[in-house]
């Protein structure tokens, strides 16, 4: 159902990434993964501190905690009152989770640009970042050297006057007849980690049928592109840079097909791989430190997640 947009009076202010000490080449492949003793909630913090500093701003600052990520750091409590522990324990300031798995990110700046537009809140702290490694099933080559350990963070917060930074545009949608191409089956609800015995232990890996995710991409994602510019009323020409998410070096068919040139995209496969729900917010914050994305820009995130999830949001940096 088509819906009526406005435009969200809302800015990123500072942004952060940090990334696992040990690199690993595959090839002409670069990885990263975490040391013994590393935890993807030390480099959370560390990317979260980063976005606070580049903003000028203080974990005290923030009205909200959100963990936009894929997987959980412990069964319960939620990923956002871990960092809480960490970074603002003794305050009341909220804590919150966002799960759109590789897209967590997207969702999260979609959700509560909304939020702080409105008033709601004013100051959000935005953190993204898993451990990919952890639970990689070796026999399966594709998947095993695809993904890097990494976080990256974002402080979302009011424009102010006279600032150009707006989100224009943003749009999710879910095709889950691609819900089990993507997907570790074991270790929760449906089949709790007790339940693992040798006749079912692949279950608990990771599992990736890329093929049949590149297909259903290939065959849903260039419509949902287009409705969305069409609805946005803006054309491939007058953005700036595209951010997908670094799904894999597959990135390099599907964005031709959805009318985006090598140049007008950020590829960082062959130099992180991918990072899960860290891609997006690593790719951009990096973008920015590089001059690639400044203030102003238009600028697209985009990308696929686990589900089959789509996601598109369309922002004036």
């Amino acid at each position: 159902m088509r819906v009526e947009q406005k435009t969200k009076r809302v800015k990123i202010a500072g942004m952060g990434r940090a990334l696992a000490g040990e690199k690993i080449n595959f090839g002409h492949q670069t990885r990263y993964r975490l040391l013994p003793g590393q935890t993807i909630l030390e480099l959370g913090v560390e990317a979260a501190d980063q976005a606070l500093k580049k903003s000028g701003m203080r974990i005290e600052d923030m009205d909200c905690i959100v963990c936009a990520m894929a997987t959980p750091l412990q069964a319960i409590p939620c990923n956002a009152a871990l960092i809480h522990e960490k970074m603002a324990k003794g305050s009341s300031i909220s804590a919150i989770d966002i799960n759109t798995t590789c897209t967590s990110f997207i969702s999260a700046v979609d959700i509560f640009s909304c939020l702080v537009d409105i008033g709601r809140y004013e100051n959000i702290l935005i953190l993204s970042g898993d451990t990919a490694s952890a639970a990689l099933n070796m026999e399966q080559r594709e998947s095993y050297e695809l993904f890097s350990d990494g976080a990256a963070a974002c402080v979302l917060t009011r424009a102010e006057k006279g600032d150009l930074s707006e989100i224009l545009y943003s749009r999710q949608e879910t095709w889950s007849e691609g819900a089990h191409d993507t997907e570790i089956r074991g270790g929760c609800g449906l089949m709790p980690a007790f339940c693992m015995n040798e006749g079912n232990r692949d279950d608990y890996y990771f599992d990736m049928k890329g093929h049949r995710i590149l297909k259903l991409c290939a065959k849903k994602l260039p419509d949902f592109v287009d409705r969305c510019l069409e609805d946005a009323r803006i054309s491939r020409d007058d953005i700036h840079v595209v951010i997908p998410h670094q799904a894999s070096r597959a990135l390099g068919i599907i964005m031709p097909r959805l009318g985006f040139p090598r140049g007008k995209y950020i590829d960082r496969v062959e130099q992180y791989g991918n990072m899960v729900s860290a891609s997006v917010p690593f790719a951009l914050c990096e973008a920015e430190e590089t001059g690639r994305v400044r203030r102003g820009d238009l600028v697209l995130l985009m990308g696929t997640a686990a589900g089959l999830t789509a996601n598109f949001l369309l922002m004036r940096y």
